[in-house]
């Protein structure tokens, strides 16, 4: 019993890392399942296409039973008869469509491969980001708490100067008023992280686990001053690594292959078939496997089929496969631009916000030391109350600046890795 309740214990206390919550979400996630069924049947059609390559063969009878009433020279006249048939076929050439369809089906396989790690990279950016997000509310709540600790010595610090006739009960209610403001804003950002919290869970579809809560890794600000690497370096690797610019240079052969099954439209279809058949009577005075020997046929043919006036239809495909691939080196083309928007994006992201970051690191020395300095001078009474609440809210504002930049500097170096084919790790 003591052992259960220790699991118990250990589960409810159980934090998810980044890597958890990327693992999970790959192995459950719904989208991702329906992605990899695709890919299932896109695989089933390949193999059906190889088989349309081969020889059909299907077997046939045909069993009946007759009645001659007035038939006097026979004493039974109820006879049976049966016919077998053994017939087999193979398009020799039809100007190349079946194994173009063989070709496009393992094309379409690959897109669903690709279709999966689509998917896949779509999650973990999604999580990514609403981790991240956790991270930097979950410091910032930290700085803020800090900062009411601050402002509640601030508070006591004054009653005491009230006391003593050093300070107005109007001032020392600006003081109140700024710790009580410091407990909200505590509050509200305490309810934004639960929210963020709420929505990563459901993201993982962990919607019955009650105690769910994340790991905080330890980040540091040599994380958020690492090396950027050049935006055109990420673009051009990331042009061989991600799965929609290969899914749409796909989409491009595929159009190339259509056309070719169109063109074959205007050409002969060459066919080769051949039939085995027999047949058995029961009013035969001869034995049914003689029967079946006797009656044995065989046949061969080959058949050709020329079209001459198909009421345009091979024209209309043929015009429409141009289009087709008009259409798909245009997405493909569309496909790289927004490849690149988005790593221009990530790349302007992270290195402004890393010039943010060293501002604001800078920033938040020069305040703490202007705060500090401010205490002791109120304490001596030499700067007022406006002073000291002016100069606290300068501080925390530069933490707040510092903590933003760092967090989105992070993430942005990180996506830019991950578009480079890299794993995401904090």
């Amino acid at each position: 019993m003591a052992a259960m309740l220790i699991v118990l214990g250990a589960h409810a206390q159980k934090k998810w890392t980044l890597k958890e919550c990327l693992d999970y979400a790959i192995e459950h996630n719904i989208t991702l399942k329906q992605a990899k069924i695709r890919e299932q049947s896109a695989q089933e059609d390949v193999k059906q296409s190889k088989a349309a390559l081969l020889p059909t063969l299907s077997a046939s009878t045909n069993q009946g039973v007759g009645y001659s009433p007035f038939d006097e020279s026979k004493a039974d006249k109820t006879y049976y008869n049966g016919s077998y048939n053994v017939n087999a076929q193979w398009t020799v050439w039809n100007g190349g469509q079946n194994t173009n369809a063989l070709k496009l089906n393992k094309l379409s396989a690959e897109q669903a491969v690709l279709s999966i790690h689509e998917t896949s990279n779509s999650i973990q950016e999604s999580i990514t980001k609403l981790f991240v997000q956790i991270l930097y509310m979950t410091e910032a709540i930290e700085v803020n708490r800090q900062s009411l600790e601050t402002s509640k010595k601030n508070e006591e610090r004054g009653q005491t100067m009230v006391e003593v006739g050093k300070m107005s009960k109007a001032d020392l209610a600006q003081l109140t008023a700024q710790r009580a403001a410091g407990e909200y804003s505590i509050v509200e950002s305490e309810t934004q992280l639960a929210k963020m919290k709420q929505q990563l869970k459901n993201e993982l579809k962990l919607l019955t686990e009650k105690n769910f809560d994340v790991a905080i890794p330890a980040t540091s600000d040599e994380q958020a001053l690492a090396q950027i690497p050049s935006m055109i370096s990420v673009y051009e690797t990331a042009l061989t690594q991600r799965p929609e610019i290969r899914s749409a240079q796909l989409d491009v052969e595929s159009s190339d292959i259509q056309l070719k099954n169109a063109k074959a439209g205007h050409l002969p279809t060459v066919t080769l078939s051949g039939t085995a058949s027999t047949s058995t009577n029961s009013m035969s005075d001869v034995a049914w496997s003689q029967q079946m020997k006797n009656g044995l046929g065989l046949s061969a043919s080959v058949g050709v089929n020329v079209p001459i006036i198909d009421g345009r239809k091979a024209k209309t495909a043929i015009r429409k496969a141009k289009l087709s691939q008009e259409q798909s080196k245009l997405q493909l083309e569309s496909e790289e631009d927004n490849l690149y928007t988005t790593i221009e994006g990530l790349w302007l992201d992270a290195v402004n916000n890393q010039q943010k970051f060293i501002s604001a690191s800078a920033s938040v020395e020069s305040e703490q030391a202007s705060y500090d300095l401010l205490q002791e001078q109120f304490n001596l009474g030499l700067k007022n109350i406006v002073e000291l609440m002016t100069g606290k809210d300068k501080l925390l504002t530069a933490q707040q600046n510092k903590l933003q930049s760092k967090y989105t500097t992070i993430l942005s170096q990180q996506l830019l890795k991950f578009y480079q084919g890299g794993e995401i790790k904090l």
